[in-house]
């Protein structure tokens, strides 16, 4: 008993690797982040700690708060029990000797199956120089039988040569070896793809970037989801994918419905079973559809309480979608008592992404439990952006804001905000004079740059569009 509890602690002091793909980097580290924060435990980095490597060593876990990572990070590859590293195979080689050894044993008896998989970042090595590499570890204690197949047990040796394509050293930076824990969940990329998708539109979110959205809003199992611009719902399907309940709002009836003209390129008109719940059916999760409906996201529709663990959307930024609301731009008297008049069918007209912004936030302070997140997209013009210019609400702090350039002048930043407190009274009007939404005042600022780009690339100013509605 003595020994299976020391063997306990020493477990949960190891450290684990963690491997991620190079894609996304910039939303990496909010999605491993908020994943611990799921499970109550802070992000402790080994100290030489680089963001931008695809190996990070992680303290302060153990293998279930690992294998609780990998079973929903899309950024990460595998993870991996570190038991050495080293600049050097003759340093990695020192690091595994001073290993526990106890720690090794329950994977290295006589009655246990292995293999070791030989792992090389930046650099493709022979197959002879692999072999080569695994030989040169008959210095650990292995009792058990190869199995290529079906092992029980795989260790990895892993070779970081940078990420510099055009500069591969001759030798790894850096070496590590390791017992594999588990794989990421990037096969939800494939899976999921939205060119495979039953119901999509032309702006529908892709599968990976809808994930890491669900991960940075911290979705989990039984929470209550909202999309308030839901669009095909392709965010709807990433979080129910992770248990949770869905639903959503879009003022696109045609959309909502699943009626009108097709964005497939073979398809003229959406068929009679085109809509988000099929799209959640088509991956087994329509018992987690709540609904959606046609809304008006500047409106009120909602009582004014906390009711979503979540709100996660892409809005429009007026350039593949429109930004449109209901309004009228003509004076409407009220009639007199007793006067019948037709009941007036509202048009729809622009929707400046200041006020988007400004009725997002103000939104979420309202609807948000305590400690829930918002996450949506912001569109920026690279040359003039400054992280002043995020919008921000004294209800709610900015977790991360992430980039994903779209050009060499524009970019859309992920934006994460966790509820902090409640609003100190519901009047709308008294949130905003808090708001900070400065370079969205007035004016559709992102479009107009946006436009202004593409008009002296292109060189045609007559066949700019209009910048405040299609």
């Amino acid at each position: 008993m003595r020994i299976k509890m020391a063997t306990t602690l020493n477990r949960s002091c190891n450290q684990y690797l963690i491997h991620l793909a190079q894609d996304n980097l910039d939303f990496r580290l909010p999605e491993i982040k908020a994943l611990l924060a799921l499970r109550g435990k802070p992000f402790h980095p080994r100290t030489n700690f680089t963001e931008k490597s695809p190996f990070w060593c992680l303290d302060g876990l153990c293998e279930e708060d690992v294998r609780g990572i990998m079973a929903r990070s899309v950024c990460a590859k595998s993870a991996f029990e570190l038991w050495g590293h080293g600049q050097t195979h003759s340093e990695l080689k020192t690091s595994l000797l001073n290993y526990p050894l106890e720690n090794m044993l329950p994977f290295m008896h006589k009655d246990s199956t292995y293999k070791i998989n030989v792992y090389t970042f930046n650099k493709t090595l022979e197959f002879a120089d692999r072999i080569k590499r695994i030989d040169a570890l008959d210095y650990l204690p292995f009792e058990g039988a190869v199995s290529l197949k079906s092992p029980e047990h795989i260790f990895c040796l892993l070779e970081d040569y940078g990420t510099d394509p055009n500069n591969i050293p001759e030798h790894p930076n850096y070496i590590y070896f390791g017992r594999w824990i588990a794989d990421g969940q990037r096969e939800l990329i494939r899976s999921h793809s939205v060119k495979n998708r039953h119901f999509i539109g032309n702006t529908s979110m892709d599968a990976g970037l809808s994930f890491i959205m669900a991960n940075h809003a911290k979705v989990k199992e039984n929470d209550l989801v909202f999309d308030p611009f839901v669009g095909t719902g392709s965010l709807l399907v990433a979080c129910s994918q992770f248990g949770a309940y869905v639903c959503g709002t879009d003022i696109d009836f045609n959309t909502i419905h699943g009626k009108g003209r097709s964005s497939r390129k073979s398809q003229k008109w959406r068929g009679p079973d085109e809509n988000i719940r099929a799209n959640l059916r088509q991956y087994g999760t329509e018992k987690m559809y709540v609904d959606v409906m046609v809304s008006d996201a500047s409106k009120p529709v909602w009582r004014e309480a906390a009711l979503f663990d979540a709100i996660i959307t892409d809005p429009p930024y007026g350039i593949r979608e429109s930004t449109r609301r209901t309004g009228s731009h003509k004076d409407i008297s009220k009639p007199h008592d007793g006067i019948y008049v037709d009941s007036h069918v509202p048009v729809s007209q622009a929707y400046h992404l200041s006020d988007i912004f400004t009725d997002l936030l103000h939104s979420s302070a309202l609807h948000l439990v305590m400690g829930g997140r918002l996450v949506y997209w912001l569109p920026v013009y690279r040359p003039e952006y400054c992280e002043e210019m995020v919008p921000l609400h004294p209800c709610l702090r900015v977790i991360s804001n992430c980039e994903q350039t779209l050009s060499s002048h524009t970019a859309r930043r992920l934006i994460t905000m966790e509820k902090i407190k409640e609003p100190e009274e519901l009047d709308s009007l008294a949130h905003m004079e808090d708001l900070h939404l400065s370079p969205y005042q007035g004016h559709n600022a992102f479009r107009e740059k946006y436009f202004s780009g593409l008009n002296k690339r292109c060189g045609k100013e007559e066949d700019r569009p209009h910048v405040n509605g299609q």
